[in-house]
């Protein structure tokens, strides 16, 4: 059966559009002002995989010029029904062609390629994401660590999936969303950190850093495993 993307589906997406940082997830975005600071040194960012514009509105109001695109229609109307403001592109099967060689100072993807399935459609795109970066470029690509469908967590749930942790590269892993309304299982894609290196390799891009948010006691969240066991991996990446 050929992957079937749980964010192009209707009532799943009205469920997602309200979600904004909550649990879990402020872990993902905690960090990202500190990263962009030290990183990007222009103002031109595209944001991959946009879904309702959360993560397009969150650069906008870090001072960024932020495009969002995504490929699930869904997605891209309710982005701009919440953010009629906004810049926000349907990109048909990925295709970024639209955009210029050196067009960005920035490409930031949070969590879409925990449901891109293939290699080769990783390579392609990561490929295109070399291409948009100007010289001294960076591209952030935020990730579920593997570890993310093994554990419980403040705003996930694997436990009724323990066949996740026998799933090699590639293979379909089901997570719960317990911060969403809609709580049928999501399925991505694992993808551990070796074979994202293989792929970055491949693409024209190099690791500059790798970081793993911990949550900290001091928070205003009942962390379950998050304070020991990193859920997310964000890579910055640069033109080789």
């Amino acid at each position: 059966m050929a992957f079937r993307n749980s964010y192009e589906d209707d009532a799943y997406a009205v469920a997602y559009a309200k979600l904004e940082f909550p649990g879990t997830y402020y872990l993902a975005f905690r960090d990202l002002p500190g990263l962009f600071a030290k990183h990007a040194t222009g103002r031109q960012a595209l944001d991959f995989g946009c879904g309702a514009g959360r993560s397009t509105r969150f650069l906008r109001n870090l001072g960024f010029e932020a495009v969002g695109a995504d490929i699930a229609e869904e997605m891209v109307r309710r982005a701009r029904t919440i953010d009629p403001a906004g810049d926000y592109r349907l990109i048909e099967h990925g295709d970024l062609s639209r955009f210029a060689d050196g067009s960005f100072d920035l490409v930031f993807s949070a969590f879409t390629f925990d449901n891109i399935p293939t290699r080769a459609a990783k390579v392609r795109l990561f490929t295109e994401f070399a291409r948009l970066l100007k010289p001294t470029g960076r591209m952030v690509n935020l990730i579920s660590a593997p570890e993310m469908y093994y554990y419980e967590w403040a705003s996930f749930s694997t436990k009724d999936f323990p066949e996740n942790r026998q799933a090699k590269c590639g293979d379909e892993v089901l997570i719960i969303n317990t911060a969403l309304d809609d709580h049928r299982p999501a399925t991505d894609i694992l993808w551990p950190d070796q074979d994202y290196r293989e792929v970055y390799d491949s693409s024209g891009l190099r690791v500059v850093e790798v970081h793993r948010p911990l949550g900290r006691a001091d928070e205003p969240y009942e962390w379950v495993n998050e304070t020991t066991i990193a859920p997310w991996v964000i890579y910055v990446l640069g033109r080789l």
